[in-house]
Order: C-alpha cells, then sequence, then structure tokens
C-alpha cells in the first residue's frame, strides 16, 4: 500500500469547514463565507419531507435573521474523503437550539484553494 499523500489535503480542508463551525458557533455568515463559493448550493428535506433548498446565500440570510445556537452545542467533523481535486466531508452537531444536524459537503480545489460548492442538510431533534 502507498504511503499516504493527502495529509496536506485534509488539513486544509479542515480549515475550512472550520469556517463553517466556527461561523454556526457564533451566529455570523461573515465567519462562514470565505469558506463557501459564490455559487454553492444547500438543499436538504423539509418537515414535509420536499426537497427545499437553493443558493447558499438563504443559509447566510438564516444566520443572519435570528439563528441562535445554544451554548452547550457540539460539532465535529467525522469523516473527510479526498480524491485529488474533489473532496467530500460529514459534520455532525449537537443541541444547537434544540436541534441535531447531519451536514454533508461537497469541496473543490480551485486555483490551489479548498472551498465547499455544496452542502446537503440533515436535521432532528436533540431529544
Amino acid at each position: 500500500m502507498n504511503k499516504p499523500t493527502y495529509v496536506p489535503e485534509y488539513g486544509a480542508i479542515v480549515e475550512v469547514l472550520n469556517k463553517y463551525n466556527e461561523g454556526c458557533k457564533q451566529a455570523k455568515s461573515s465567519i462562514m463565507k470565505p469558506a463557501f463559493s459564490e455559487q454553492a448550493t444547500i438543499f436538504g428535506a423539509g418537515a414535509d419531507g420536499k426537497l427545499t433548498g437553493g443558493a447558499i446565500q438563504n443559509l447566510f440570510d438564516d444566520i443572519d435573521s435570528g439563528f441562535r445556537p445554544s451554548p452547550e452545542g457540539q460539532a465535529a467533523i467525522v469523516r473527510v474523503d479526498i480524491v485529488g481535486t474533489a473532496a467530500s466531508a460529514r459534520i455532525d452537531t449537537n443541541d444547537v437550539s434544540g436541534f441535531c444536524f447531519t451536514d454533508f459537503f461537497n469541496l473543490l480545489k480551485i486555483d490551489g484553494k479548498w472551498i465547499i460548492v455544496n452542502k446537503i442538510y440533515h436535521t432532528h431533534s436533540s431529544t
């Protein structure tokens, strides 16, 4: 088996994902915006089970309009997969204002920099 070649890439991806986590923790989209492509999208299933989402700006608007995370909320990057200039990642977040999230991210390395191009989420009650 070959030696791992993605250690520096992994670190760079974790840095990007931590911007997202920190923006959620502080309820400031300005912290997380640099992690996302301006063309990024966000999708998930609504309460009715139907697809909901669109432009990543929707996430930023939600955060800026009143999202208030619980101080005891926690988030962890639980998986990162890298293939060349593409990557996927999963973040699990527990007890953020009564909810838990599982977020799946797709990232691309463009001009030497990793950036999130898509977020797919699943939200569930923390009880």
